[in-house]
């Protein structure tokens, strides 16, 4: 059945991928996205799309997000996924992130509550802040440093933050479930100084340029290519139970790899891709409050959503690279 779905931050990496698959099952979709990490050019294939709509504005503003209600003639689901990530940004601009990252939830749970539809949160394996413990459960507690150390918990702590609004929004009423996407990659990732890893490490080598590793390169992720987040995100959205019919509402589900990696062998994987173009390694100074590892457990989502990872890293990465130099 075709429903009428609402994908704030539509333009960003996730976001535009969601808003394709979306689209190809069938559904009507308005993408919102005020461009601060927005790219038109990750919206060229969805905007021939005769179902789709883009409108540029703010997550946070009530009159914003009516506009898109009224462009679609209501909103059955909403996939909020607007936030400011990179890390640089949590210590350079911690008062921006918190003041989007937080409103923008608030708002659109808020309109959510009042239109009856269900709604998605795109939250983050940072919202267990400095837990050591692997993996992470769906259900771990969450532990924050002193924040006179650094600021990088102002996305961490404001996608905690962001679940703790859903689920009291849930004993109000909301349908609502969480997804925690463990670093996931593409060739839509932002490879620039405000970027993610494996697209900053590509764009190093399409530039000829060293690899920088933080620290000691010890510090481990599970990275998770970008079709196997959209797969999940739309299970969370499209599952009115779960697939032996459990309940789904106030949910979360982490959607990761067990294949835990370290950022040392993540560059020497990237090399070994692109092959002669392959570039030096170094080793610099990492940002303050880096987590050490990020493993996810995802019994929720193989369980409930029937979710499970379904490319390599090797394979994920050649695939980027090859997309990164115009092939199929």
């Amino acid at each position: 059945m075709s429903q009428r779905i609402l994908v704030t931050g539509g333009a960003g990496f996730i976001g535009s991928s969601l808003c394709e698959r979306l689209l190809s099952e069938g559904h009507h979709v308005v993408a919102l996205d005020d461009m601060f990490r927005g790219r038109a050019d990750n919206l060229e294939a969805c905007s021939k799309h005769e179902s789709f709509h883009f409108l540029s504005g703010d997550a946070r503003s009530s009159e914003d997000l009516q506009r898109c209600y009224d462009l679609l003639g209501g909103i059955d689901l909403i996939h909020h996924l607007a936030a400011i990530n990179g890390t640089r940004w949590f210590h350079e601009a911690a008062r921006q992130v918190i003041d989007v990252n937080i409103n923008a939830t608030l708002a659109t749970v808020e309109k959510a509550l009042e239109w009856g539809a269900r709604y998605v949160l795109a939250s983050s394996p940072e919202a267990f802040g400095d837990v050591t413990n692997m993996p992470l459960m769906e259900e771990s507690a969450s532990l924050f440093s002193n924040p006179s150390q650094h600021q990088r918990f102002a996305y961490g702590a404001s996608k905690y933050l962001d679940e703790v609004a859903v689920q009291h929004a849930v004993r109000n009423g909301l349908d609502g479930r969480i997804v925690r996407p463990f670093n996931g990659y593409g060739e839509r990732l932002m490879g620039d100084k405000y970027g993610q890893v494996v697209a900053m490490m590509f764009e190093a080598v399409r530039r000829q340029e060293p690899i920088n590793v933080h620290g000691d390169g010890q510090q481990t992720r599970s990275f998770t290519h970008v079709d196997d987040l959209v797969n999940g995100f739309y299970l969370a959205g499209h599952l009115d139970e779960g697939i032996e019919g459990q309940p789904l509402i106030g949910v979360s589900f982490n959607l990761g790899s067990d294949e835990e990696v370290n950022m040392l062998t993540l560059a020497q994987s990237i090399n070994g891709v692109v092959g002669s173009q392959a570039v030096d390694i170094v080793l610099s100074e990492g940002y303050h409050g880096d987590s050490v590892r990020r493993l996810p457990d995802c019994s929720n989502a193989v369980t409930m959503l029937g979710w499970c990872p379904a490319i390599s890293l090797k394979s994920g990465l050649i695939s980027v690279w090859n997309r990164l130099q115009g092939q199929p």
